[in-house]
């Protein structure tokens, strides 16, 4: 892996954004870069939003008309990407987080909302990468195992609860 680009937007006010979460994503989208052995350079998109945002992109794209915690929106598959023409960079994609899902999420887990925001944000990564687990069994596995990996690679071990 050469160089990451991850640019972060904040688009809903419901929830402050603590210090550090911002870096901390970066972290995660470099460790899944590094765990996957990705070559060449990245650009990820990461956007905070509401409930009601993530619903209706929800709707609009999966046909579910609930709020859910995090959407990806891969730009490449089978490792093939679009490339960013001023830079080289591979385009991976759009990752989209609920912060009031992962709040309570947090909550409800016994854990940090940073250990939250950087699961689910290594989590879409992986989507991103093309990794899978809709259909559950030996994939899920693997996707799970890998998510735990870099959360332990970026110092949010399961067991570190910091509130």
């Amino acid at each position: 892996m050469d160089k990451i680009k991850v640019t972060i937007e904040n688009r809903q006010k419901q929830v402050k954004i603590p210090t550090g979460i911002r870096l901390l994503l970066r972290r995660c989208c470099t460790a899944v870069l590094k765990m996957e052995h990705f070559e060449g350079s990245a650009e990820v998109n990461i956007y905070f939003v509401d409930d009601k945002e993530i619903a209706a992109m929800n709707a609009q794209f999966r046909q579910i008309t609930a709020p859910t915690d995090v959407l990806s929106f891969p730009m490449g598959e089978n490792g093939e990407y679009s490339v960013n023409p001023e830079n080289g960079a591979k385009m991976l994609g759009d990752i989209v987080i609920s912060v009031e899902c992962a709040v309570r999420q947090a909550r409800d887990f016994n854990h940090s909302l940073q250990r939250e925001m950087g699961y689910l944000t290594t989590h879409s990564m992986l989507h991103l990468l093309g990794y899978d687990h809709v259909d559950g069994g030996l994939q899920a596995a693997i996707m799970r195992e890998k998510e735990e990996e870099v959360m332990n690679m970026v110092g949010q071990a399961r067991d570190i609860v910091t509130k």
